[in-house]
């Protein structure tokens, strides 16, 4: 049997996506086991789009996530969360309060409204209700689901941008007990880098040679090319493992993973960005330290980018 390399390489996830190809948008679901997941989250970009997220802060009273949900159509989208509710609350999974039961599902977004050059839409509460029919251990990558109308460098202008999309790898302990697995969904201002710092994804130059966007920005190039564009970004990552973290320890991993996603994609994290980490845990496993887990993602999240851009 092969081993899996994505994020439901981690017992009890699975990813569900809803695909809108007449709107060049879509959502993608990460479910958790039916007893829930720890959660923590780094927000490192300052033009965010979100739902649920004081829940992931460790001082919170919630305590366990049902789901995640990364959705385009920027805070139009954050509305699909209902159908992720929905599905979840149809199973009887959630926070138990009184008589109902309350799931709870973390969302963010990113801006894709017109990337594509279709007629401007989003992702309903009946498109993600679709993906969570969906959702299962064989994630498909690239331009589906949330990544459908995903694109990267658009630092120089939207005219030099590169489609982009989503990507999920996954890796293991030398004993194969401790699993990361990573999903990255890159709608970047910036450019993508491999391990080498070379230029793989972003602004193209009309005869097809990178612009560079972190050197056009320092050397005082107008962002964007247009101060009316100034809001078609964010990178959102999910980071789920199998290793018992508190969430204290997992708010320092989704911050770790954000180191990752910096040191691939120039820039990260900026005021135009909406860039969100999410780090869950099935806690089913003792890692031998909270940084053997932290030291996985940083290989597994680069794997992950890598494959959103080449798989868009």
């Amino acid at each position: 049997m092969s081993v899996r390399q994505n994020i439901a390489a981690v017992p009890g996830i699975t990813v569900g996506h809803a695909t809108l190809e007449g709107h060049g948008t879509g959502c993608t679901v990460i479910l958790g086991p039916e007893s829930g997941m720890r959660a923590a989250a780094c927000v490192r970009g300052r033009a965010t789009g979100t739902r649920e997220i004081d829940a992931l802060d460790p001082r919170h009273l919630v305590e366990r996530i049902d789901a995640v949900l990364i959705t385009g159509g920027s805070a139009h989208g954050l509305g699909a969360a209902d159908g992720v509710m929905r599905w979840l609350r149809e199973r009887g999974r959630g926070l138990p309060v009184g008589p109902v039961t309350v799931p709870i599902v973390p969302a963010a977004v990113i801006f894709d409204l017109g990337n594509a050059g279709k007629p401007v839409g989003w992702p309903g509460p009946e498109d993600a209700y679709r993906a969570c029919e969906q959702a299962n251990a064989d994630v498909a990558e690239g331009r589906i689901g949330a990544g459908t109308g995903a694109t990267c460098g658009k630092a120089a202008g939207l005219d030099k941008m590169m489609p982009a999309g989503l990507g999920t790898s996954a890796t293991r302990s030398g004993s194969g007990d401790v699993i990361v697995g990573a999903l990255v969904v890159v709608n970047a201002v910036g450019d993508v880098r491999n391990a080498r710092g070379e230029i793989i994804a972003g602004a193209r130059n009309p005869d097809g040679s990178f612009v560079d966007c972190q050197r056009y920005l320092a050397e005082g190039g107008a962002p964007f090319a247009d101060p009316s564009r100034l809001t078609r970004n964010t990178t959102i990552a999910v980071i789920a493992t199998n290793a018992t973290l508190d969430r204290v320890q997992l708010q320092a991993l989704a911050y770790s993973a954000s180191d990752a996603l910096a040191r691939r994609i120039t820039p990260y994290g900026t005021l135009y960005d909406g860039d969100v980490v999410f780090a869950v845990s099935t806690a089913t496993v003792s890692p031998r330290s909270p940084l053997q887990v932290e030291a996985l993602a940083a290989m597994a999240v680069p794997e992950a980018v890598e494959r959103a851009v080449q798989h868009g």
